[in-house]
């Protein structure tokens, strides 16, 4: 039996392999199916059965690439509504996976048709579970999702009779295997592991705890923070469809010179410039939006960017088709070409250029007291700025800032200081700052985990972290 974890960091996301006796099985892929078709070769195996634990929001599956590349049946399970061929597996259902067995257990809450698979081995005992965005390390799917007219304490609901009859009735040694581990939208706070056992859970879990039904509803509705844009987008593409990635790499893969590359920005495309923070504001064509590999790259270009607008590539060289599938995790899928050779090759060329003054922390607390025309802007989420702040700072999260309310919130006039919490973040505001005509930017490095570190510097912070 082979039961293999492939994790994702910057989609925080988790598929699995399932292989024994020449059979294998796929659980919520992703797009880019390579490596699960590399698994079933190095292990002798036939992808039989792609399971999906429900419409993913934050990313677009890979279960329509993998079935036409592999012939595998794709199954969901009960409630499950789609424009494409599926097995719609029932309540209690089984699959053989060689000698193992897959047991279907519906688990609606996070959405209706939520699912979770429990595996059983060659002997017939429980050893693990597939919890989709049922059940997370620390937490539970967040209930407002996107399922129908239902209202998220009406699925906080159905969660709580899903997590009390199917999950919490199964042995403590059994292994927890998530769709999602840390940082991920699908929930409130996962927890830093990204499997765990029912056991380990049962005792540390909030929503496993013993409470009644109104105790649940309120605790898992309470502090849910506005879902990224991108996630009704995805969760529809992954119900009615998207187009082969395939045929999106040739599109998108296509080498343009800088008076070419220019010719179509000029017409409409936008352009995504995905080097390092650090390396843009050093100098970048203008208008480009900076959204940095290094980071959460595929979520912030889901939050950020039009679906309906043709996308130009600016990458390090050889990165270009690594940029193309990130994005096609979110369903971007209108990148028409890149800056053949790079920004390098833009200046060679001697076009335009355009760049973002990087200032330590320390020039901004020397400016406060004395620059009357100052304004700090914190594009971090609205709990980092409730838990320490620069004194008299704007906080704009980032995910709104494009936002024409948001953005008449800024002084077109005044010394404006950017941060987020390390640098990544602020470098991205700045980007789509300029391109909206404010030019007296300056980007704070290392952003508030280096501010609030300077004596100079005047934090809020809320009284109980007072010493």
């Amino acid at each position: 039996m082979i039961v293999e974890q492939l994790y994702t960091n910057c989609l925080s996301e988790a598929a699995y392999f399932i292989a024994d006796n020449g059979e294998a099985a796929v659980v919520d892929p992703l797009r880019d199916t390579d490596a699960y078709i590399q698994l079933a070769e190095k292990h002798n195996a036939t992808i039989k059965y792609i399971f999906e634990t429900h419409f993913h929001a934050d990313f677009v599956s890979g279960h329509l690439d993998l079935a036409r590349k592999t012939g595998a049946t794709i199954v969901y399970g009960p409630r499950t509504r789609a424009s494409f061929d599926f097995q719609l597996a029932q309540d209690g259902e089984t699959f053989a996976v060689g000698n193992l067995e897959i047991k279907v257990l519906h688990t609606p809450g996070h959405t209706l048709e939520s699912t979770c698979y429990l595996l059983s081995d060659d002997k017939g005992a429980p050893y693990c579970i597939f919890t989709g965005d049922t059940l997370f390390v620390g937490d539970v799917g967040r209930p407002d999702l996107f399922s129908g007219n239902m209202t998220k304490e009406e699925l906080a609901a159905m969660m709580y009779d899903s997590l009390n009859t199917k999950i919490k009735t199964l042995p403590d040694h059994l292994i927890v295997y998530p769709a999602h581990g840390p940082g991920s939208a699908c929930g409130k706070n996962l927890g830093k592991e990204t499997f765990s056992t029912i056991g380990t859970q049962k005792e540390t879990n909030y929503a496993l705890q013993d409470q009644s039904k109104e105790e649940f509803i309120k605790a898992v509705t309470e502090g849910l923070n506005t879902p990224p844009a991108y996630f009704p987008i995805n969760a529809k593409l992954n119900a009615s469809g998207y187009s082969d990635l395939d045929e999106v790499l040739q599109r998108a893969l296509r080498p343009l010179s800088p008076d070419a590359f220019e010719q179509e920005a000029k017409a409409g495309a936008l352009i995504l410039d995905t080097r390092a923070s650090t390396v843009f504001t050093e100098g970048f064509v203008p208008a480009s939006v900076s959204i940095g590999l290094d980071g959460r790259f595929a979520e912030w270009a889901g939050s950020i960017l039009p679906f309906n607008q043709p996308i130009l590539l600016v990458t390090e060289p050889g990165k270009e088709e690594e940029t193309v599938v990130r994005l096609s995790r979110v369903g971007l899928d209108k990148v028409t070409g890149y800056l053949e050779g790079g920004f390098e090759a833009w200046q060679a060329a001697g076009k335009p250029i355009d760049l973002i003054i990087d200032v330590e922390p320390e020039e901004l607390a020397m400016d406060i007291p004395f620059d009357l025309k100052l304004q700090v802007i914190d594009v971090r989420k609205p709990a980092e700025f409730e838990a320490g702040h620069v004194k008299g700072a704007d906080n704009i999260p980032l995910n709104i800032l494009s936002d024409p309310l948001h953005m008449a919130q800024i002084d077109e006039e005044a010394n404006l200081y950017v941060h987020c919490a390390g640098g990544y973040r602020s470098v991205i505001a700045c980007s789509l700052m300029k391109r909206e005509g404010f030019h007296n930017l300056r980007n704070v490095l290392g952003g508030y985990g280096k501010m609030k570190d300077i004596k100079e510097m005047p934090i809020v912070v809320p009284a109980a972290q007072k010493i």
